[in-house]
């Protein structure tokens, strides 16, 4: 129980050293670790072998200080993305921490999964004690507190990061708390890409009518553009705020604070500051008329072009039926809602996000064409779970479905009793 408990339910009973020998997990709080940081990466080249050698420095440094402390506070745990296990032992061998098994496959992705990590190298921490998430960016914490001085990197609120000086794209500036009582979007983009570009445009007319429409909102513009006078240029066709381009540490912090992994994009903040969600892009973009503003995330969705990317995210329960029957996505939407609700509710109570995204798919090009790419019969209603990331399905091809159905089908899943089926 306890803290062994919660950091073996995430990494396993046992882990391995440079030199092969197994150390126990339970063994870490013994040491003193109350950090743990996940380092997925691949042993050879590029942007993980420059990555391992900044991090070995970093844990070196912060080690011997610990040390000195009387206690080991951090540890890493090195999850592979090598095939081959030639490569990672070489590559595990040179490390100066420690490493999940190599035959451990399994546990291997559903960590991929668990935290949803989509580029590598990545590097998450996590609380020792509880395996709650504290940081997901821990490349930006070795590269702004190389010292370690901030440890143990957990989020702070936003007031608290965001704060000093915004600008308006007239040169005036305004103090960070006229953010406070807003809702507040804030918006990683950039002029380069172009993705960004056309979300912009959409952005410009939302902020509008969401104004027109009384409601207090601003949009906080972080940008990563590659020079001031490009942030200047894009800038200058936006109507809201921004953080100053040269206050790199400033928007370093807000990256970090929100574990951005790519752009454009929107996070939609409450009066309070706490996440109302992360898919503002996707939202903004299904509700041109904004009639659903503050988006608050609704516990099944029905898919459509603009949302089909969050399919890439994790495991998602896909519930494919036959939109020529009016009723039909609706009835399924019923159906699956109170399952996706006590879901939701069970994980946001551990501070954890969900282990499963929940859909209907009624019949169009879109659906036909993940058909397709998943290799799914032409059979409606058709209850399936698809893992792109694990390139695995799962399927319940049944006469009727049922909640009772889709109930059991759920638990099976995340009890691991379900045999995937690749995609």
């Amino acid at each position: 129980g306890g803290m062994a408990g919660a950091l073996s339910e995430v990494l396993g009973e046992v882990l391995v050293a440079a030199d092969g020998e197994e150390v126990a997990v339970s063994a870490l709080a013994a040491r003193g670790v109350s950090l743990v940081g996940l380092y997925f990466g691949c042993s050879l080249g590029g942007p993980c072998a420059q990555l391992g050698a900044s991090l070995a420095a970093f844990y070196g440094r912060f080690r011997g200080e610990a040390a000195a402390a009387g206690g080991q506070r951090l540890e890493i745990v090195f999850v592979s993305a090598e095939q081959e296990q030639q490569q990672w032992q070489e590559a595990v061998r040179a490390m100066p921490w420690l490493a999940l098994p190599f035959a451990d496959k399994h546990r291997k992705l559903k960590l991929w999964n668990k935290y949803r990590v989509s580029n590598i190298p990545s590097l998450i921490f996590i609380d020792a004690s509880t395996g709650k998430v504290v940081c997901r960016n821990g490349l930006l914490v070795i590269r702004d507190d190389p010292e370690g001085l901030e440890f143990p990197w957990g989020p702070k609120p936003f007031s608290e990061v965001v704060a000093g000086p915004l600008l308006r794209n007239n040169g005036q500036t305004l103090d960070s708390n006229a953010l406070e009582g807003s809702h507040v979007g804030v918006y990683f983009s950039a002029h380069w890409c172009p993705p960004c570009r056309s979300l912009t445009r959409v952005l410009v007319e939302s902020y509008r009518k969401i104004k027109e429409a009384g409601q207090k909102f601003e949009i906080l513009f972080v940008s990563a553009d590659r020079s001031e006078d490009s942030f200047k240029q894009y800038f200058s066709e936006m109507p809201w705020v921004a953080v100053p381009y040269a206050d790199e540490a400033r928007r370093s912090r807000l990256n970090r604070l929100y574990g951005i992994q790519g752009i454009p994009t929107l996070i939609v903040l409450d009066s309070k500051g706490d996440v109302i969600t992360r898919q503002g892009r996707v939202e903004v973009l299904n509700d041109i008329e904004c009639r659903e503003f503050p988006w608050h995330p609704k516990p099944v969705l029905e898919l459509t072009d603009s949302n089909a990317v969050q399919l890439n995210e994790g495991p998602c329960l896909v519930l494919f039926v036959d939109s020529e029957d009016d009723g039909e996505s609706e009835a399924a939407k019923q159906l699956i809602q109170p399952i996706a609700e006590k879901i939701i509710a069970k994980y946001k109570a551990k501070e954890e996000e969900a282990p499963l995204l929940f859909f209907v798919a009624g019949e169009d090009d879109m659906t036909d064409s993940l058909r397709d790419y998943t290799n799914l019969p032409e059979a409606a209603p058709l209850l399936t779970i698809l893992d792109m990331s694990a390139r695995a399905k799962y399927v319940m091809d049944v006469e009727e479905i049922t909640p009772e159905i889709v109930e059991a089908f759920v638990s099976d899943f995340l009890a691991d009793k379900l045999k995937p089926e690749p995609i």
